[in-house]
């Protein structure tokens, strides 16, 4: 599955925000503090306001948990969810182009709130995925004890696990279950 190439990154970025929650921790603690977000965004190339204060943290945090939530909603809740995030932040769509990128889409200012710009850039790229036909590709591991995030860019679509870490976990779970049988 190809998208944009803004689209797939910002995915890719919606999967390792989320990585940071609880349920998808192998610690089960909240990984998502100031020096987490900030090497995050070493790996994410971000642009704008970033104040890296505990506000911010915060409201990231509850940006994460709603990323969460709309990623494995019904296309319709997340159609209106997508609707909910760009009304709110009175989104006006704008081509740019910056650093190494060429020409992709920003909504917000960019002194616009950190988790402002997130929800708004998650609600473009889930736009793209939706238009694609292609939410089928959004979806959470199947292994019994993760709650991670799966994106599903393989060409047949199907990617089943976040990591190879739960799909070796779960290989070798039924590998002793056929083995006992």
């Amino acid at each position: 599955m190809h998208f944009a190439p803004d689209t797939e990154e910002i995915l890719r970025f919606a999967v390792a925000l989320v990585d940071t929650h609880p349920a998808s921790t192998r610690s089960g603690l909240d990984e998502l503090d100031r020096p987490a977000l900030r090497h995050i965004f070493e790996d994410y190339t971000y642009t704008g306001r970033f104040d890296q204060d505990e506000r911010e943290v915060a409201e990231v945090r509850e940006t994460r948990d709603l990323i969460k939530r709309v990623w494995t909603m019904p296309t319709d809740e997340q159609v209106e969810q997508v609707n909910a995030m760009l009304r709110d932040a009175g989104a006006l769509p704008y081509l740019t182009k910056h650093d190494h990128y060429d020409w992709h889409l920003h909504a917000t200012a960019p002194d616009a709130p950190l988790a402002e710009r997130m929800r708004v850039e998650f609600a473009i790229a889930f736009a793209d995925v939706i238009r694609s036909g292609a939410t089928d590709r959004m979806r959470e591991c199947e292994a019994d004890d993760c709650e991670g995030l799966v994106l599903d860019l393989s060409r047949n679509g199907s990617k089943r696990f976040c990591s190879v870490r739960c799909g070796n976990r779960m290989n070798q779970l039924a590998f002793r279950e056929r083995a006992q049988e």
